[in-house]
């Protein structure tokens, strides 16, 4: 996620006419460590989708009515920032989800099916879902009691639900949804409605907005859409389309299908009036990108850079991880972009090629790669921001070098007392969890040189491919690979609410 509430960049130093050596040296010892990784994988072909299960935690049970604690699903899934956040006793595998909205009345008619697997015995456990009225619920196809508890839904299916079996719950479900609201963070996310549509970015927990869900990034799944508005509207969601929309009756389908695993934050289902570009990119990634109507003059730059930097990040951090790339710009005034996954939104502005690579950084910092709890967002902004600094590196406006300086020159920076290896709930997208999480990177990279730090993010990025991850993770393998004991560096710039020393 970007935000224009971030301090300002630094700005260009004197354009070198190169890429910088430092860069250039580093990129091609971590392509020949990539190489031997992946095989003959070329770096921006298409996946085809993949087989890491999801790594859900399983929260301790809690009690309730008439069955004992062991068989209930907690109502969070342990995240002690976000205790009310997913749930406990299964992992979601898939979400099949049928949806239909209308923009005059606002209505979202919805059912989801979920495809899960038992992590104990399960004779009651909980969806998370934020309004919205359920008509119905099922546990492999038998009828299931359901009660509402605030954002919680909790399930009764008819029979206990075995440790390790795999089970189907539908939801069907119809309301006008309510954004979250969080004036400490973000101010609305979640499904927003817009004139023609609606803007859906669900970061950290918005998801339940708009379809239940375990609702929480330790739980990635699978995605297929099935999304129905009026005629002459279009509805985006992540992944590729399946098929050729269909109208009848005066309303459109479109099909979308993610297949690679997800976070439930990056799911989307934006709709409107769009103006829509489609191809490939140089390397042969297929990129889809629209814009609403009022930026029909910024299709092509967003096209161009979309693809020009998802290819450029492809050499840096190692082959594209999805199927496909692209973005999305609404006419909704948010303020922010999300990275939602393989296409990143912007709400009411063109992005500039830096804000474009750091949501594109994203797409393996966050949404392959995705943090386990909350407090460890700075593997998600730390990176895309320090991207944002390579990408100016790389594009000759300036380095890396001399953006960390000129935020490390200010000592009065308010960053300085905020940690960012413990990102705070009530102020989860501070700047420090930005500039000084990507300083934290830049500190590193001086300490270990471009001969280890590239071949690390390499590393890095094809060890979790599609995973979940913790900084203590990302520790390990820095000083495994560089083959330093690093832990008073990462003290110093993740952990201690001070500005560190300085760096030669």
């Amino acid at each position: 996620m970007s935000s224009h509430r971030l301090p300002s960049r630094p700005a260009p130093t004197a354009a070198p006419t190169t890429t910088p050596a430092r860069v250039r040296a580093g990129r091609s010892i971590s392509v020949l460590i990539c190489a031997v990784a992946v095989g003959a994988a070329t770096a921006c072909a298409p996946s085809e989708g993949a087989v890491t299960p999801s790594l859900a935690a399983a929260a301790p049970a809690s009690p309730g009515t008439g069955a004992s604690a062991s068989t209930v699903g907690a109502p969070g899934i342990g995240d002690p920032d976000f205790p009310t956040d997913g749930n406990g006793g299964y992992d979601v595998q898939h979400y099949d989800l049928r949806l239909s909205y209308d923009p005059a009345s606002r209505k979202l008619a919805g059912s989801a099916t979920i495809e899960a697997k038992a992590v104990q015995d399960l004779t009651s456990f909980d969806l998370d879902l934020h309004g919205l009225t359920v008509s119905r619920v099922t546990v492999d196809g038998g009828d299931a009691s359901f009660s509402r508890s605030k954002d919680e839904l909790v399930i009764e299916p008819g029979g206990q639900i075995s440790n390790g079996a795999r089970f189907e719950v539908t939801v069907d479900y119809s309301g006008v949804p309510e954004p979250m609201r969080d004036s400490a963070n973000l101010g609305e996310y979640g499904f927003i409605s817009t004139p023609d549509g609606a803007f859906v970015t669900c970061e950290p927990n918005g998801a339940k907005t708009w379809f239940p869900s375990n609702d929480h990034p330790s739980d990635k799944a699978t995605y297929d859409f099935r999304i129905t508005v009026p005629a002459g509207l279009t509805a985006i969601a992540n992944g590729e389309m399946a098929g050729t929309p269909q109208t009848n009756a005066g309303k459109t389908t479109f099909v979308w299908r993610e297949k690679h695993p997800m976070a439930s934050y990056l799911a989307t289902m934006t709709t409107g009036k769009f103006q829509i570009r489609t191809g490939t990119s140089a390397r042969g990634l297929p990129v889809y990108v629209a814009v609403a109507d009022n930026y029909r003059g910024s299709l092509d730059q967003l096209y161009t850079q979309t693809a020009k930097i998802t290819d450029y990040w492809s050499t840096v951090f190692g082959p594209y991880p999805f199927s496909s790339t692209g973005g999305v710009i609404d006419d909704y005034a948010a303020g922010y972009a999300l990275e939602n996954q393989t296409k990143p939104i912007y709400g009411g502005f063109s992005p500039a090629p830096t804000i474009i690579a750091h949501e594109l950084a994203h797409q393996w910092f966050g949404d392959s790669l995705t943090i386990k709890r909350w407090r460890d967002l700075w593997l998600n902004e730390g990176f895309a921001t320090y991207a944002e600094w390579l990408w100016a590196e790389h594009t000759g406006q300036y380095t890396a070098d001399s953006a960390f300086r000129r935020y490390y020159a200010n000592a009065a920076d308010p960053m300085w007392s905020y940690p960012p290896g413990t990102a705070r709930p009530d102020d989860l997208f501070g700047a420090a969890v930005y500039n000084r999480g990507a300083m934290t990177l830049h500190a590193l990279r001086r300490e270990i040189g471009d001969d280890k730090f590239f071949p690390l993010i390499r590393a890095w990025t094809d060890a979790h491919r599609y995973g979940n991850v913790t900084t203590q993770e990302f520790i390990s393998m820095a000083e495994l690979i560089s083959g330093k004991n690093l832990k008073s560096l990462f003290d110093a710039w993740l952990y201690e609410p001070k500005r560190p020393a300085p760096i030669p």
